[in-house]
C-alpha cells in the first residue's frame, strides 16, 4: 500500500506542473498573438453592428435614419440578400432582390448600368442575418465602393412604418 502522504506530494507536484504548463502556454500564445501583423484581437466590439466590417476593417453599417434620408432623396439602391419568397411577401420600396445563396446567377441583370459609386444599401431580416454582410462583401469585391449594410433592415424599415412593397398574389 502506498504512504498517504507520498501519494498527497505526488498530486500536488502533478498540479503545480499542469499549472505551470498552462500558464507558459497562455503567456506565449498571447505572446505571439502581439508580435503577430494580424493577431486575434482579444478585446473587441462583437456585437452585431461591431461585425459589420469590409475587409479592411471599415465600418458598413448605415443607421435607420441614414437610410430614410438616402431613400427619400433617391440616392440609393436597396439590394434584398433574402430569397425571392421572402421578397416577394414583402420588401422597402423600390429594391431589388439580389438573393445572396443564387448571388451569381442575378448579379449582373442587377447591377447592370449601376454606377461603381451609388450608394448601395443591402439587407435582409433578422438580427444574426449575415446575408446581407456577405452581400455587401461580394460587391466590394466587385468594385463597388459605397456599399452599406442595414443591420435587421427589412424589421427596423417596417418598424419605422417607411414605405413598402408586397407582390399580391391571387388564389
Amino acid at each position: 500500500m502506498t504512504n498517504p502522504s507520498a501519494l498527497r506530494l505526488h498530486l500536488q507536484t502533478a498540479f503545480l506542473q499542469v499549472s505551470f504548463v498552462l500558464i507558459l502556454s497562455a503567456v506565449i500564445s498571447f505572446s505571439a498573438n502581439m508580435i503577430r501583423s494580424n493577431g486575434i484581437p482579444v478585446i473587441g466590439d462583437w456585437s452585431t453592428e461591431g461585425r459589420m466590417t469590409a475587409v479592411d476593417g471599415s465600418p458598413l453599417v448605415i443607421q435607420i435614419i441614414e437610410a430614410k434620408e438616402a431613400f427619400n432623396k433617391k440616392q440609393t439602391m436597396f439590394l434584398d440578400a433574402r430569397d425571392k419568397e421572402l421578397f416577394d411577401q414583402g420588401r422597402i420600396k423600390g429594391a431589388k432582390n439580389l438573393p445572396w445563396h443564387s448571388v451569381d446567377d442575378h448579379f449582373i441583370d442587377i447591377v447592370d448600368g449601376m454606377s461603381n459609386d451609388t450608394l448601395i444599401i443591402t439587407y435582409c431580416d433578422g438580427e444574426n442575418c449575415d446575408l446581407s454582410h456577405e452581400l455587401a462583401l461580394f460587391l466590394k469585391e466587385m468594385g463597388f465602393s459605397n456599399v452599406k449594410v442595414l443591420v435587421n433592415g427589412w424589421a427596423v424599415w417596417q418598424e419605422m412604418n417607411l414605405p413598402v412593397e408586397r407582390d399580391s398574389f391571387e388564389d
